[in-house]
């Protein structure tokens, strides 16, 4: 299995290249998402790839599409290179693991928050309001605490480089409509207390995450990355302790070295030293195992 940091397909064209992924249009219907070993962090790509990260992320997702397929369709329609178009197979080495076809949907123009726990940015605004979002919550919560119910805290869709904003659920709702914003908020909600208890037997806390959807057809569908370490919050339930922030499965790590390094949080992003990128690749290989009970290798 290869380290990709970027691809070049040359028979189709490229319809996208996000911080993490290379997208290319097949036809008008259906996309080529590849995930690649790219790492981000506070919206920055990093110099320097993790091995396997793209391969973990897009198995994760897989996973989670086709349990969740009874409450939400996916865009998902091949995920074995094997059954992909004829002119792709010579790419097969590079897309082996980290890629799949889609359907081609119209994003919603909001990021589905939901959050179980008090912890990141939630944790600032209840400390300076006593609120997440516009919810008012129970006094004296401790950094990290499970929440009484989970909330869903919307937020903007940021452009490539910038920066997501927290906004009101009226002023989702004035982006979406008022129905299809229940839809998404009733479905996420779902998604996340299921994925929650799942994950909590398999020894993992998912104490927030992101669910991105799309139209096609008029119909919604669940699509790009679901409950990953990239677009969540992976604690090990095993050592949760409610009163300080906790170790994880996902990229927090990279990003408290990051914060230690002294670095701005501006491009360029510094090296990385070969054990932090070890060491961000073992808890991305730790979490897929836990929850899929597979190993990539």
């Amino acid at each position: 299995m290869k380290v990709i940091s970027s691809t070049n397909i040359q028979e189709y064209p490229l319809y996208s290249k996000g911080k993490v992924r290379d997208i290319y249009e097949l036809d008008e219907e259906h996309l080529l998402i590849i995930t690649t070993d790219r790492m981000s962090a506070f919206d920055v790509v990093m110099p320097n790839p993790i091995p396997y990260k793209g391969v973990v992320l897009n198995q994760i997702t897989i996973f989670w599409m086709e349990k969740f397929s009874s409450l939400v369709d996916n865009h998902l329609v091949e995920t074995e290179v094997s059954r992909f178009p004829a002119k792709l197979q010579k790419y097969g080495e590079e897309l082996e693991g980290r890629s799949v076809i889609v359907k081609k949907a119209k994003p919603l123009p909001i990021e589905c928050i939901v959050r179980g726990y008090i912890t990141g940015s939630g944790w600032k605004d209840y400390q300076n309001t006593g609120k997440v979002c516009g919810h008012v919550l129970p006094d004296n919560l401790k950094k990290s605490d499970k929440l009484p119910n989970p909330l869903f805290t919307p937020s903007t869709k940021a452009e490539l480089g910038e920066h997501d904003e927290n906004i009101t659920i009226a002023q989702a709702k004035a982006k979406i409509g008022e129905g299809l914003f229940k839809l998404v908020e009733d479905i996420s909600l779902k998604i996340y207390t299921q994925a929650q208890e799942y994950a909590r037997s398999r020894g993992i806390i998912i104490a927030d995450t992101k669910f991105e959807f799309g139209l096609k057809d008029k119909k919604l569908l669940l699509i790009d990355e679901v409950l990953t370490p990239d677009s969540s919050r992976f604690w090990p339930a095993e050592s949760y302790t409610p009163g300080k922030d906790q170790p994880s499965f996902d990229k927090q790590y990279l990003r408290d070295w990051l914060t230690q390094s002294g670095w701005d949080k501006t491009p360029p992003a510094p090296n990385l030293p070969e054990e932090v990128i070890e060491k961000t690749k073992e808890k991305y290989l730790k979490a897929y195992e836990l929850l899929t009970g597979k190993s990539l290798f």
